[in-house]
């Protein structure tokens, strides 16, 4: 949507085929039993850059939903009743580190301070270039900046100048956990996404959730003139010399003077495409570090759970074993860190009056193939701790329960290896070094989305989108 409504702005005809019966891809809802569920991205970080994204077509944020700030940003569990709530107040927030570690507060104001920079110079310059060669690069602000940027160092070096205290090490690693990469190979770069969780913020839409952002982007897309054809996925194309002439999703057949594709990377280029116009090799595509899959879990629950903050991380197992399983030895975790939304806590209108919507996600390698009987078994570990560790008794009270891993991730989205993240972010996967936006053997095929530049995530989906339509305008003008 976001690569289309640039281009609509621009005066191009654009129709959007979409395979799924509403718009969103993987930020669609369902609703069950009176519950309503947002089915993937479920952080609402970077506000600014949805605030560019709506200025662009004369609008603002507030235009279509009210945001509203966690406070606390989220909640970590260490252990049985062992909690530490991250405060939205920045003095707040170097009070608990210093609680925690003396002196550490006035560091992680330094590592903040630089964090400021790199967001600055990496989400307003880095982020918006295609990445399709060096010289977008040959920048002379980021020639001086190269070393403040921080990119040949590891972010779990970068972390340790603030402190060696183990509970504050994996608050300052945790938001990398986004970027699908372990926190010793992403680039110190990336303490941008510290500056993202800890100074601007938590936010979420109070009234109605992340689809509120979906429908908002469809609304702006429908008024710049796009068209959208919904249960349309697209079968197969056809070619002639060296481009794509038609496109057949469902039962219709449409053509194109170009095509974005912002399904599944791999999906098109192995599925869509005959060998001779694919840009990458069934190699390449195996040597890519791949971000973690999810095994989730959503659950309408017939109580209310007022000890649960809106975003609870589990982290009281060895964060360095589950990472050895998602990324060395890829295999089901041993004992597995999780996560635990309740939309609830902020946008009640999310379940029944007395009610809670809970989801849960637990990372895993990708490539893992699921089982009814691997999604109960992880569904009862991480409920034994989960109960154990808040004295909260839930599972008799579930009322409703969808699972969701590997096989709907590859059947619903074609994910290359049941993926949920895209690529991970590491220093060789990065700007250049990801697949390019622009096909290399068919001149009118264009990429959009989490496996190119700039990567995954909510704001990068919106960036992308708005990076490849600029490409797509220098190439194919309207006279």
């Amino acid at each position: 949507m976001s690569a289309a409504t640039s281009l609509a702005q621009q005066g191009y005809q654009v129709t959007v085929l979409e395979k799924h019966n509403q718009p969103g891809g993987r930020a669609r809802k369902f609703e069950a039993q009176g519950y309503t569920f947002d089915m993937g991205p479920s952080w609402y970080w970077m506000p600014d850059v949805f605030e560019k994204y709506f200025a662009r077509f004369g609008k603002k944020v507030s235009d279509f939903y009210t945001l509203k700030r966690l406070d606390p940003s989220y909640t970590v569990c260490w252990g049985k009743n062992d909690f530490s709530d991250i405060p939205a107040d920045i003095e707040e927030l170097k009070n608990l580190f210093d609680s925690k570690d003396p002196g550490s507060g006035k560091r992680l104001q330094k590592f903040l301070d630089e964090a400021a920079y790199k967001y600055e110079v990496g989400v307003n310059k880095l982020v918006y270039k295609p990445g399709r060669s060096l010289l977008e690069f040959a920048d002379l602000d980021l020639l001086k900046g190269l070393l403040k940027l921080d990119v040949f160092k590891s972010l779990s070096a970068h972390a340790r100048k603030v402190t060696k205290h183990p509970q504050l090490i994996q608050i300052l690693e945790f938001p990398v956990l986004f970027l699908g990469a372990r926190p010793k190979n992403t680039p110190a770069l990336y303490s941008l996404m510290n500056y993202a969780d800890m100074v601007l913020g938590t936010w979420y839409p109070a009234e109605g959730g992340m689809f509120e952002i979906v429908k908002a982007m469809h609304q702006v897309a429908i008024e710049q003139g796009v068209s959208f054809e919904f249960s349309t996925p697209v079968n197969r194309f056809e070619f002639d010399s060296g481009k794509i002439t038609k496109i057949h999703a469902a039962d219709k057949v449409f053509e194109a003077d170009v095509i974005i594709s912002s399904a599944d990377y791999h999906y098109t280029e192995t599925k869509l495409l005959p060998t001779k116009y694919q840009s990458y090799s069934s190699k390449y595509w195996d040597s890519r570090v791949m971000a973690p899959s999810s095994l989730l879990y959503y659950l309408g629950v017939k109580k209310k759970l007022p000890k649960f903050s809106h975003h609870t991380l589990f982290f009281d197992q060895a964060f360095d074993q589950h990472a050895h399983e998602i990324y060395t030895d890829p295999s089901w975790p041993t004992n597995p860190l999780f996560y635990v939304s309740v939309t609830t806590q902020t946008d009640v209108s999310g379940a029944p009056d007395g009610c809670e919507n809970v989801f849960l996600l637990i990372p895993v390698a990708a490539g893992l193939e699921d089982t009814s009987e691997v999604r109960e078994q992880y569904f009862n570990k991480i409920m034994d701790r989960l109960e154990s560790h808040t004295g909260e008794e839930i599972r008799p009270f579930i009322e409703f329960r969808r699972d969701y891993a590997y096989h709907d991730f590859v059947n619903d989205y074609g994910a290359f290896k049941g993926n949920a993240y895209g690529l991970a972010n590491t220093l060789m996967q990065t700007a250049i070094l990801k697949p390019s936006c622009k096909s290399k053997k068919l001149s009118n095929l264009f990429y959009t989305g989490q496996l190119t530049v700039p990567g995954p995530g909510v704001p990068p989906a919106l960036i992308s989108g708005q990076v490849v339509a600029s490409e797509v305008a220098k190439l194919f003008p309207l006279v």
